[in-house]
Order: structure tokens, then sequence, then C-alpha cells
């Protein structure tokens, strides 16, 4: 080939096996991501789960600073169509340790909630993780549960 570009097969999984590790509850999910507790910035993850809550695959989707971290649609959804998840439930901490939701954690889950339907992936929760506290003995929030966004 003169042109530069070769032909390159890649082989992809059709299915991808779950781990093993069931998120029914943010308790569950507080326990897969206990580890973000401690980080010093924000980092937004991304768990894919298959039609029974099994666990199939964790991504870091963005990691940002002490406050924030900037988070895209496209990005979230990407390793869920990979991994032929059926929902995603969405994950980040609060360096502080306080995991009372700001609004743009509102906003974007909302966002994310509303671009999950158009490409059918369910987002079942967002999952705000912290450190347990007077205010917050569990140490997490979870969005659904304390109803400030809109779950489908």
């Amino acid at each position: 080939m003169t042109d530069g570009y070769h032909p390159v097969l890649v082989q992809l999984p059709l299915v991808r096996e779950a781990t093993g590790t069931r998120c029914r509850e943010p308790a569950d999910v507080f326990r897969a991501c206990a580890d973000l507790a401690r980080l010093a910035q924000e980092a937004f993850h991304v768990l894919c789960v298959d039609q029974k809550n099994m666990l199939v695959a964790r991504h870091m989707i963005t990691l940002g600073l002490v406050d924030s971290s900037l988070v895209h649609p496209r990005e979230v959804f990407r390793p869920a169509i990979e991994c032929n998840s059926a929902s995603v439930i969405l994950v980040h901490n609060h360096p502080s340790g306080d995991p009372t939701p700001s609004a743009e954690d509102l906003r974007i889950t909302r966002q994310l909630v509303d671009a999950g339907k158009i490409i059918d992936i369910r987002v079942l929760d967002h999952v705000i993780v912290g450190r347990p506290s007077e205010g917050s003995p569990n140490g997490w929030l979870s969005l659904r549960e304390s109803g400030l966004a809109g779950f489908a």
C-alpha cells in the first residue's frame, strides 16, 4: 500500500460477562466505589450493569479539579454501548467529604437521564461519594432516593 494506510483487523467481544457484584442499592454502589472517598480531586465514574443489575464494568469518565469535573453524555454512554450494558449508574466523589449535590450535579444528572432515554440505556441512579459525618452517616447520597433528580 502506497497511501500509508494499512488494514487492521479488530475483534470485539459481543457480550461482556458480569463481575458478580450486584449493584441494586446505593449502599452496593458505595461499596463498589468506596475508593473514591479518599481522592483529592473529583472523579466521575460510570458503572455499566446488565439487566439483573450485575456490574459489568466500571469506567472513569473524567478526573477533574478539587470541586468540579467536566462530564458529557458522549463520554458517559460510550463505555455502556461498548459493554452492551442495559443500564448505568453514575458515581462521583466530593473531595470535601460532604455528598450534598451541587446545582451542577443535578443539572448533569438530568441531562444524562434524558440522553439515556434517547439511546435506550437507563440511568438507574447517581450516587455521590463522600465520607461519613454527622450530616451524612452513610458517607454517600443517592439522587434517586433523595428525589432531587427525575429518574424514569
